[in-house]
């Protein structure tokens, strides 16, 4: 596996891409720490510091996840990603309900580049919102971060009302279009899927503030509550069993075979081979437990409100049994996952459009006729397995919330255990290193995964020793990088143990 890195560096095309990654992942960072004009981002950071991880503002420290910490810092880009992601997402929702975008999605790159302006024309639309309401709460920030109190934390906005509201949310939607434009251009010419990217540097650069917590849990003075080695090492063997269990569901799907007949075109008979259609376990991916967990929260905030505003004991009460920690909340969380995940897979899943694209080809599935029956078997697998991966995405987005709950583990620590931060992680990290193994397959060198996998070739040869020669300069480039994520990592440090 680590000489797979190494070989990475040895392609001077991986190489360049991979070096533009990191710097365009560079520059996104760097805009997720630069406060706006007129904020004081202090009183918002000690608030979320002296929260114990209950259910109050869950669904912004959700979001702060997602924006790697900049709406907490009141950055430029506090909107983060999250906007384009929600524009990408109606339009694809929307390709199967009207029909003007689904010819569009069915013109071929002119159709496509079509929807894609549509879904930038959205994300403004969606910052210009987004920005105005943002603003309007940290004005007020009790109606956004329950429990902040301004005589405890003080005042987060600084300056004047209606020229503040303007310039910052011109430079909310322009950090967001920066995001936006980063994402596509590491797509483009980097390595792995842009977007994805970056909400996943931004889940991890967390880490150094997660283990300054571990540490001191484990490290805690007497008389304060801490854990042991029994519970480190648990810890440990629960992080690598949830890790391993959601690559498999990732990678796991279902082949189903599929037998080509043979054909005469022309002079030459065509077809007559096998193969396979692959059904993947957890086919709707991580956007199930994003849309329930948003839509989860919209009833507590409403009954909660009217509850307080209207003296109602009773809505105040069902309220407080929707927050995390209670069954209610847990039973409607489960419910809620099940129907997003059926609902993506119907939406996304054309059984039909598959069974007749094989029946136009020669294709069939042994043992099932083409056409209708071909669709209804399709059908039928499909259900079950979404089943199953609904199940498995319950169990990991409510892992975070055991060891919160009864363990007493720090929030920032239960994250790393499961939820949605985990599985963006692990599925991007994932096709990232799919995308990079399939750069050294096509020059002939070993992946990730030796098994089954071309071996390098042989050393004597001309384009062998040509890139021997290109490898001088690995040594200085990886010890740059290394360097680099040292210090990174030692000034993460640092900043969070002095702010703490």
């Amino acid at each position: 596996m680590f000489s797979a890195f190494t070989n990475s560096l040895k392609i001077p095309e991986l190489r360049s891409r991979i070096f533009y990654t990191l710097a365009l992942l560079f520059v996104a960072r760097v805009g997720a720490h630069i406060p706006l004009p007129g904020i004081d981002p202090h009183p918002l950071q000690e608030f979320f510091r002296n929260q114990s991880g209950g259910a109050g503002g869950a669904l912004v420290g959700l979001y702060n996840m997602f924006t790697g910490g900049a709406l907490v810092k009141g950055a430029v880009c506090a909107l983060g990603i999250m906007p384009y992601i929600s524009a990408s997402i109606i339009f694809q929702l929307m390709t199967a309900v009207v029909p003007t975008l689904s010819r569009l999605q069915q013109e071929g790159d002119v159709g496509r580049q079509k929807l894609t302006q549509y879904t930038r024309y959205a994300t403004v639309f969606i910052c210009l919102v987004q920005g105005t309401l943002l603003i309007l709460a940290l004005e007020n920030p009790g109606r956004l971060f329950p429990g902040y109190d301004v005589g405890v934390y003080g005042n987060i906005v600084m300056v004047g009302r209606t020229g503040f509201l303007i310039t910052s949310v011109i430079y909310m939607t322009a950090g967001t279009l920066l995001l936006m434009w980063l994402g596509e251009q590491i797509t483009q010419r980097g390595i792995g899927n842009g977007v994805s990217l970056l909400i996943t540097v931004g889940i991890l650069s967390d880490i150094p503030g997660a283990a300054a917590a571990t540490y001191r849990l484990f490290n805690a003075p007497a008389g304060v509550d801490r854990l042991g080695l029994p519970q480190a090492v648990l810890m440990i063997l629960l992080f690598i069993t949830v890790t391993m269990g959601i690559i498999m569901v990732v990678q796991g799907q279902r082949k189903i075979p599929v037998q080509y007949a043979k054909r005469v075109v022309g002079n030459k008979v065509m077809g007559g081979q096998s193969s396979f259609l692959p059904l993947k376990v957890n086919y709707s991916g991580v956007m199930p437990v994003i849309f329930a967990s948003a839509i989860l929260l919209f009833p507590q905030q409403i009954f909660s409100q009217l509850g307080a505003a209207f003296n109602i004991k009773f809505l105040s009460e069902f309220a407080s049994n929707l927050l995390r920690g209670n069954w209610v909340y847990y039973a409607g969380y489960t419910i809620l996952i099940l129907f997003f995940s059926y609902f993506w897979v119907s939406v996304m899943f054309k059984p039909i459009q598959i069974a007749d694209d094989l029946k136009k080809y020669g294709g069939y599935i042994p043992g099932v006729r083409p056409g209708e029956p071909t669709a209804q078997f399709l059908d039928f697998i499909m259900t079950r397995l979404t089943l199953a991966g609904a199940i498995f995405l319950t169990i990991i987005a409510v892992m975070p919330d055991v060891l919160l709950f009864e363990l007493k583990v720090p929030p920032r620590i239960a994250y790393f255990f499961g939820g949605t931060g985990m599985l963006i992680t692990v599925g991007v990290i994932l096709d990232t290193m799919r995308q990079v193994e399939t750069f050294l397959l096509q020059r002939h060198y070993d992946g990730f995964l030796k098994k089954g996998r071309i071996r390098s070739r042989n050393p004597n040869t001309a384009g062998a020793i040509g890139e021997a020669a290109d490898m001088k300069t690995v040594g200085k480039l990886w010890l740059a990088v290394g360097s680099l994520l040292l210090i990174g990592i030692v000034a993460g440090l640092i900043n969070y143990l002095h702010a703490s």
